[in-house]
């Protein structure tokens, strides 16, 4: 078992056994691509990794709300301005909403800049009665047939569409893109129920309300409504990658980290501000849990079914070892009808452990369910049960839910059923892109806001 006391470094997850492992034909091809890997610059900083640190402290407390989303996989091609507008604009929207809802500070993490790499449960599968390697993402390989040899060159190429797409995201972000003073664009005509319409749009004009009440009495003259953090993450499963933008570098001003060094450093992975451990490679043994323990990036650990409670308290003595509050993110993913069964011991285990996480909701993962013509969706109604029943669990246990974790996009897709649109089924083949999961749409993401932030008001009048 891995072990905090044995030695560190960003290549001992070497010595571990691996999941999801990938193969290269090329290895002189691939030592190339790690060499220029290893001597380009970071694309995050370790000053903006510990500012987000010190905010999931807050979450960890409940003085704070998590709001992480994106792409379940993303594509190069999505490295472009309009994609990238629709969600920084979608998150944005949504955080008014959650802010709005909860009466807390909102932290806002894409999954993108970096979400390229895909678990997979079989390295295979038939394609027109031929077995070829699976889509692992485009840092690996392509969703051509032709293309799903795994190429090192996608590995270089996935850091530069990386640092591409970020620098887009805080350029934007410094030209009063997410200016509160504008006004946004809520587009409720999607939604059919007039009742509902009502309320949602009460919600927006209490929101406007309050931003114009900050505006004439001169509450926001020191620049917050002009813009706003948005972090990166991705899942961090291909180690190579990780490993060769993982960075010796000085800690910021004013951070004491865990486990002080005499240099005043620690290894920052600097290819996103917050990572985490699939649910396929969270072995208490293996080489993912073995490579996270060493940094210093907030992570997350996808916590499934089959995670036992005595397991779960391991991986969290492992990565954790000083019990640092908010330092670990524990992203739960059980299904709707699984989830009032399982959280509740998950929390009282980590409660009795003395560790201090924040509790994340991924009600995506564990409601999937694939349509009579073979199509994979998920049912809107069973996403908000299983954030409904999270936020009744951790209430019933003395916790609270510190945020949730969704695949969405700013895009009007067509492959998650229900909600406001109303989609059914026989909608699914309209604008189904995803070459994955199924995602949330732009109107459906905002109706969850929605639903989560009239949840916390009605749950505060009480």
């Amino acid at each position: 078992m891995a072990s905090q006391d044995t030695e560190w470094s960003p290549s001992s997850w070497r010595t571990k056994p691996i999941k999801q492992v990938v193969t290269y034909t090329n290895s002189a091809a691939v030592s190339s691509a790690l060499a220029k890997l290893s001597n380009l610059p970071p694309i995050v900083t370790p000053t903006e990794i510990i500012k987000l640190k010190r905010s999931l402290r807050d979450a960890a407390l409940g003085k704070a709300f998590l709001l992480q989303g994106g792409d379940c996989a993303e594509l190069f091609s999505y490295c472009a301005d309009a994609p990238i507008d629709a969600k920084v604009k979608l998150l944005l929207q949504m955080s008014l909403v959650l802010i709005w809802g909860s009466n807390k500070p909102v932290i806002r993490i894409g999954r993108m800049a970096g979400q390229f790499a895909k678990p997979r449960s079989s390295p295979t599968e038939v394609v027109n009665g031929k077995e070829i390697p699976s889509f692992r993402g485009d840092i690996l390989n392509g969703f051509d047939p032709e293309e799903r040899e795994p190429d090192p060159d996608r590995l270089v190429a996935a850091y530069f569409h990386s640092a591409t797409t970020l620098n887009y995201v805080r350029a934007q972000l410094g030209s009063g893109f997410a200016d509160l003073h504008n006004p946004m664009d809520w587009e409720l005509g999607h939604v059919r129920d007039q009742e509902l319409q009502a309320k949602y749009e009460r919600i927006v004009h209490s929101i406007s309300d309050s931003l114009r009440f900050m505006r004439t009495v001169g509450a926001d003259t020191a620049g917050q409504l002009q813009t706003v953090d948005l972090y990166t993450s991705h899942e961090g499963l291909v180690l190579e990658y990780e490993q060769n933008l993982t960075r010796r570098l000085k800690h910021p001003p004013g951070y004491r980290p865990a486990t002080p060094s005499a240099d005043g450093k620690g290894w920052y992975n600097t290819s996103a501000h917050f990572l985490w451990i699939g649910d396929r490679t969270r072995q208490v043994d293996g080489a993912h849990v073995e490579y996270f323990r060493g940094i210093e990036n907030p992570i997350g650990i996808k916590v499934g079914p089959s995670m036992g409670s005595d397991e779960l308290v391991r991986l969290l003595d492992i990565v954790n070892p000083s019990k640092e509050v908010g330092k670990v993110t524990l992203i739960t993913r059980y299904g709707a009808d699984k989830v009032e069964a399982m959280l509740g011991p998950h929390i009282e285990a980590v409660k009795g452990s003395g560790h201090v996480v924040v509790w994340q909701c991924d009600p995506m993962h564990g409601n999937t369910r694939t349509t009579a013509t073979g199509i994979k969706t998920r049912e809107f109604s069973s996403i908000f049960s299983e954030l409904s029943s999270a936020l009744k669990v951790h209430k019933q246990h003395g916790s609270f839910l510190g945020g949730m974790h969704l695949e969405l996009t700013g895009e009007a897709v067509t492959e998650c059923t229900g909600g406001s649109v109303e989609l059914g089924d026989e909608d699914l083949s309209l604008n189904y892109t995803s070459y994955c999961d199924p995602r949330l749409n732009e109107k459906q993401a905002l109706e969850l806001a929605f639903l989560v932030a009239g949840h916390y008001r009605e749950d505060r009048d009480l």
